[in-house]
């Protein structure tokens, strides 16, 4: 078998990882809201960088090497091994989880659809919902494609909507950031996005087949953590 390329070995997870992310993290910016910009601008942008950046690239680092040693590479394997009996207990948060992102996911679907192009809610909801099951009958690599595929997409929009926003308000941007003024619990914002997020990991597993060393593993791990937040910053200074 050949050897993965270096962007399987060290960027797919973190592309997974964002790709996954996306949905139930910052898709809609409500979440970014109310993690981040409460604590006012400059707040939510320690909290991010300072706080969430690095659990999600710490605890990814961790977690991939785990799954690379004992070879687990899907949520069950993984957990049997992490939590030995007990790991029935995840499945039953997992499966919550996934219904949870998965009603994010259609319900912003639905609503744009139906804003910008006027079609009926219930066509963009069944729509995602058929896209998600039509990806899935056709196995890992299909998944691993479109999800390298559509993180690189989704960089192009949020770099698209930040120039776009600067254009129209950078002034405001620039202004709402002058006064270096972080409001009190920024750090507990940073520490609560990261840890509710936290639970996708198990989605990624499958991209870390490809990480062979342990070298390989940590530093995918390390960074999947700044993948997956440049476009949720984007995104959040535009809201600013």
């Amino acid at each position: 078998m050949s050897r993965s390329s270096w962007i399987q070995r060290y960027l797919l997870p973190g592309l997974i990882f964002q790709s996954v992310v996306i949905g139930g993290g910052y898709g809609t910016g409500r979440e970014l809201a109310h993690f981040f910009l409460e604590h006012g601008p400059w707040g939510g942008l320690l909290a991010m960088l300072g706080i969430s950046t690095v659990i999600w690239s710490l605890v990814c680092a961790v977690t991939f090497e785990f799954a690379r040693i004992f070879q687990a590479y899907d949520y069950r394997a993984f957990f049997r091994k992490l939590l030995g009996r007990g790991w029935i207990l995840f499945e039953v948060l997992y499966l919550i989880t996934l219904l949870l992102v998965v009603a994010v996911a259609s319900s912003a679907a639905g609503s744009i659809l139906q804003d910008v192009f006027g079609l009926p809610y219930l066509a963009g909801v069944l729509g995602l919902l058929a896209a998600v099951g039509i990806l899935v009958s056709l196995g890992s690599r299909a998944i691993e494609r479109a999800f390298a595929f559509w993180s690189l997409a989704l960089y192009a929009v949020y770099a698209c909507l930040f120039a776009s926003s600067l254009w129209s308000f950078g002034d405001q941007i620039l202004g709402a950031f002058q006064a270096f003024s972080p409001q009190g619990g920024w750090p507990i914002g940073g520490i609560e996005y990261a840890a509710y997020n936290l639970g996708v990991i198990p989605a990624v597993l499958f991209s870390v087949r490809h990480a062979t060393t342990s070298r390989e593993a940590v530093a995918a791990g390390l960074l999947a953590g700044p993948i997956a937040i440049f476009p949720a910053l984007l995104f959040y200074l535009a809201m600013a």
